[in-house]
């Protein structure tokens, strides 16, 4: 039985998040557990006039492939792929993990290698979307894999995600564009300044803005959302943060990371558990210890941590920073084959000072 909220976040994905067209190429990509929405993605861009590709991944061939794919294999880009990159106009990629750990075996090195490979695809669709040129959206469909991981029964899943997109209100979009007006407001208080400092039991980091932009996250890009992001100066970040939650790559969480940077690169890493991993990310490329985003979380409607990167991230009164490629569009230089975030609770003892000035204290902004 079609559930109506897994309806109105189709909706959401074409005609608001990519504000599909008539004529448009558009990407739909997920996973084989993701095809109850797919079809309903599908359906609402054949009615929006486009042009849908349907693209399916399954976790059990990428699984083999890691495992027993030849270096020539490895450091082959898909030209298929390669060319819906570099001329469709939209991409929609709906996850849905059928098994949270399906990587946890697969060696960090090939995890490594594969990402480096492809990271001409990623590089593209960051300069087209920087451009305007690739309208682009993600979203995860719940499992029971990430309902368990979540520690939820899968009911309390599907509330949580589509409380969490909005979707259980009568119009979802009108509710987004409430959040980005508020966004909106910060974003245009932080334009023109320079200096960010952030202290609490958990950071003691500054890093500069001068120059960079703040985008306004509104459900246009991820869903759900709710974030105000930017890309550092690369070579202004000074000090040192404790994360709060488990950073995931690979199907494999590494928890209790703590980074120390000087002059914009990570000089000291360690984790309590899976620290081979956290060193092999860092030591893809040159850039991959140098920070390409940094973030304040805004979606208080997301309040637990789930495993999932695409709603932590978004946790109201937290911020995330991500190790590797930055956004172009906030005016990062910031090249690397990696981009992963990792998040920093800010809800206790906490600020964030611009310029000076208090901006944000114990999870909330007083601007």
């Amino acid at each position: 039985m079609s559930d109506l909220r897994r309806r109105k976040l189709a909706d959401l994905l074409v005609n608001y998040s990519t504000e599909v067209k008539p004529d448009d190429w558009v990407g739909i990509l997920g996973d084989f557990k993701s095809l109850p929405i797919l079809r309903e993605v599908y359906q609402a861009v054949v009615d929006a006039g486009g042009h849908p590709s349907l693209l399916i991944e399954d976790s059990q061939m990428q699984r083999y492939f890691l495992r027993n794919a030849s270096d020539e294999q490895m450091n082959w880009v898909d030209p298929a792929l390669q060319r819906y990159t570099e001329g469709g106009d939209v991409y929609i990629r709906v996850g849905a993990p059928d098994n949270t750990r399906a990587m946890s075996s697969i060696d960090a090195q090939r995890i490594r290698q594969q990402r480096s490979a492809q990271s001409v695809i990623l590089q593209t669709r960051l300069e087209r979307a920087a451009r305007g040129e690739f309208r682009w959206v993600g979203a995860l469909y719940p499992t029971d894999a990430s309902a368990q991981e979540a520690n939820m029964s899968l009911e309390e899943y599907q509330d949580f995600v589509y409380g969490a997109c909005f979707c259980d209100a009568d119009d979802p979009a009108a509710e987004w564009r409430k959040l980005s007006a508020m966004q909106q407001q910060k974003v245009d208080y932080l334009a023109g300044k320079n200096q960010v400092t952030l202290r609490g039991p958990h950071i003691d980091l500054s890093l500069s803005i001068a120059g960079r932009s703040f985008i306004n996250s509104d459900g246009r890009r991820n869903m759900p959302s709710g974030e105000i992001f930017t890309g550092p100066v690369e070579d202004s970040v000074n000090g040192w943060v404790r994360f709060s939650y488990p950073a995931i790559v690979g199907g494999r969480a590494v928890s209790g990371i703590e980074l120390r940077f000087l002059d914009g690169k990570v000089t000291d890493a360690s984790a309590e558990m899976h620290e081979d991993l956290l060193i092999a990310q860092l030591d893809t490329d040159a850039g991959a210890r140098y920070l390409g985003e940094f973030a304040i979380g805004t979606n208080f409607g997301i309040n637990q941590f789930t495993g999932m990167i695409l709603y932590d991230e978004k946790i109201g009164g937290t911020v995330h920073m991500a190790v590797g490629m930055g956004y172009p569009e906030t005016g990062s230089l910031n090249k690397s084959a990696v981009h992963w975030d990792m998040i920093c609770d800010m809800r206790q003892d906490s600020q964030i000072l611009v310029d000076g000035e208090l901006f944000y204290k114990d999870g909330a902004f007083v601007i």
